[in-house]
C-alpha cells in the first residue's frame, strides 16, 4: 500500500514551539493540541500493533467513530455523534430510511485523525510541516523505512517490544522535548539515529536515481534529517535559538525567515 505524508499549512511553517508570541514549552504544539482533542478519533490506535491487524479491523474501528455530518445536495447535514453502523441499516436519525453511499463512507473516513490514517494509502500524520529544504526528507524517510523488506523488518525489530504505554510516552516526549526526549531507557536521539540509518539503507537498496539521474539513489533527501541527528537539534530547536538570539523575541521574523 502506498504512503502519503501529511504536512500542514502549505506555504508556511507549522512547527510550533510558540504560542501567543511566547515559547510554549513544547517542540511541537500541534502535537500537543491533537492529544487534547477527541480521543475516539485520534491517537495511536493501540490495537493496530496486535496480531491480526488489517483493513477489516481498521474499518470496524471507523464504523464506531461517532459521525460528524452527511453531505447531500451541496449541504452538510448535522449527524454529530450518530452511528455509521445505524446509517448502514437505514436507521440514521439525521436521514431516516436512507443508506450510505461510497461517498458517505469516504467522507466519514476524513473525520478520523489517528497518527497513521488508512485510505487508499497510509497517511502518516505525525510530522509538522517544515522548512522548504526539508520537505522531501519526510517522504524519503518513510519510503526508506517501508518500501524495502529488509528495512521494514529492521524498523519492526526496533519497536516490536514496546507496549502501548511506551509508544504513547514516546509520542508525548517527542512533542515536548524533541530529540532530547527520553522514555525509560529509550533515548529519542538514539532512536532517531537508528531510524534514519535504516531509512538510508532502504533507499540505497531501492536504488532509485535522484537529482534527475545525477545520483544513484535518493539518500540525499535525508541530509536534513542526518544534520538533525548529528547536531541534536530539530527545526523547532533552531527556531528557539533564533527567538532567543537574532530575533530578540520578535516572532514576526518567523514569516520573513521561514515562509515559502
Amino acid at each position: 500500500m502506498p504512503l502519503k505524508y501529511g504536512l500542514n499549512t502549505p506555504g508556511t511553517i507549522s512547527i510550533t514551539p510558540f504560542l501567543e508570541g511566547k515559547l510554549n514549552g513544547h517542540k511541537s504544539w500541534r502535537s500537543r493540541i491533537w492529544r487534547g482533542l477527541d480521543n475516539s478519533r485520534t491517537g495511536m490506535l493501540p490495537w493496530a500493533f496486535e496480531e491480526g491487524m488489517g483493513f477489516e479491523r481498521y474499518a470496524e474501528w471507523v464504523l464506531d467513530v461517532p459521525m460528524y455530518f452527511v453531505y447531500r445536495d451541496g449541504k452538510y447535514i448535522n449527524a454529530l455523534g450518530q452511528s455509521f453502523r445505524d446509517f448502514l441499516k437505514g436507521e440514521l436519525p439525521a436521514l431516516p430510511g436512507e443508506r450510505p453511499t461510497l461517498s458517505d463512507w469516504a467522507d466519514h473516513l476524513t473525520t478520523v485523525f489517528p497518527e497513521a490514517r488508512v485510505k487508499k494509502f497510509i497517511e502518516m500524520r505525525g510530522a509538522d510541516g517544515g522548512p522548504w529544504r526539508r520537505l522531501c526528507a519526510l517522504p524519503a524517510f518513510w519510503v526508506g523505512l517501508t518500501y524495502e523488506q529488509s528495512s521494514l523488518d529492521a524498523a519492526w525489530d526496533m519497536v516490536k517490544g514496546w507496549d502501548a504505554e511506551t509508544r504513547e510516552g514516546l509520542r508525548v516526549a517527542a512533542s515536548v522535548d524533541g530529540l532530547q526526549g527520553k522514555v525509560g531507557k529509550i533515548s529519542m536521539h538514539d532512536l532517531a539515529r537508528e531510524a534514519v540509518a535504516i531509512a538510508d539503507a532502504g533507499l540505497k537498496a531501492r536504488a532509485r536515481p535522484g537529482a534527475g539521474g545525477m545520483v544513484p539513489d535518493e539518500t540525499h533527501f535525508l541530509n536534513a534529517l542526518k544534520e538533525s541527528v548529528e547536531t541534536g537539534k530539530t527545526p523547532a530547536d533552531e527556531m528557539i535559538d533564533h527567538y532567543n538570539g537574532a530575533w530578540d523575541g520578535d516572532l514576526t521574523r518567523i514569516y520573513t525567515d521561514y515562509s515559502y
